[in-house]
């Protein structure tokens, strides 16, 4: 924080790597580390995979194995349809999903002063957790929408599609504009719940990160403060992290059960 006031501090911590300007402004730092946790998460399971043991398995194998099987069984309870797909989906969301929360486990500077100290830019601006990035919560709802939709379409077919958006609540066609408008507000919030609980809960809980980072710069009774403050957040928001790669995950499944399973009306 040498040289910096606690706003630009703040300020520094909270603006993307971009590139591009305007509608195709990109933020680097979100696409690298989404990546870097997507290879992260390929790579342990591939491990695993080409390791995997009938005897005494190794802590990896078994935290795997659990979290396979404890996914597989979330999705057998909530999606009555073929699980071929919808299983593995929801084993991916929910692992990547804690992954790049889990970055947001690593102090706020550490990140930001390596990648300085390879550039050679110490003003370069890093975001390392793309969860907090809302066009990466919104990129990844919008996936979900875009299943919700094709899976309605393969359960019941174009013409159901237009059923369930036009008929229902009220099954007379006078109603139609009035069922649209109702079902087609269900359906697009919920893309848009999904995004901005992801994204406004690891935002808040960045801030707090930064806020505490903060203190560390004040005299030294503050600055003493700030080390339990930030062990006690820390742990506190590992519950938060894994929470909110659950109830992704869990929702995306309850969405595409219901869009599958949906009756006609």
């Amino acid at each position: 924080m040498s040289g910096q006031t606690s706003i630009e501090y703040i300020q520094h911590h909270l603006t993307y790597l971009t590139t591009g300007e305007g509608f195709w402004t990109f933020n680097l730092d979100t696409f690298f580390f989404s990546i870097v946790c997507g290879l992260v998460f390929i790579g342990i399971f591939y491990k695993v995979a080409k390791k995997t043991t009938t005897g005494v398995p190794g802590k990896l194998q078994c935290a795997v194995e659990m979290a396979v099987e404890w996914i597989d069984g979330v999705v057998r309870e909530n999606y009555h349809g073929k699980r071929g797909v919808i299983a593995p989906l929801a084993l991916t969301i929910f692992v990547w999903v804690f992954i790049m929360n889990a970055i947001d486990l690593v102090p706020v500077d550490y990140i930001p002063q390596l990648f300085a100290l390879i550039s050679g830019d110490h003003h370069i601006p890093v975001r390392a957790v793309p969860t907090t990035d809302m066009n990466m919560t919104f990129a990844m709802s919008i996936s979900v929408f875009i299943l919700i939709l094709f899976y309605t379409v393969k359960s019941k077919g174009v013409t159901g599609l237009v059923k369930e958006y036009t008929l229902h609540p009220f099954n007379h066609w006078a109603f139609i504009p009035v069922n649209l408008l109702l079902e087609s507000v269900t359906l697009i919030s919920k893309p848009v719940s999904l995004a901005l609980r992801l994204f406004g809960n690891m935002y808040a809980g960045e801030l707090i990160f930064i806020l505490i980072a903060v203190m560390y710069s004040a005299n030294a009774f503050v600055a003493a403060m700030g080390v339990p403050l930030h062990l006690v957040w820390a742990i506190f928001h590992i519950l938060v992290i894994t929470l909110q790669a659950f109830v992704f995950m869990m929702l995306t499944v309850v969405y595409l059960s219901i869009a599958y399973n949906k009756a006609e009306h």
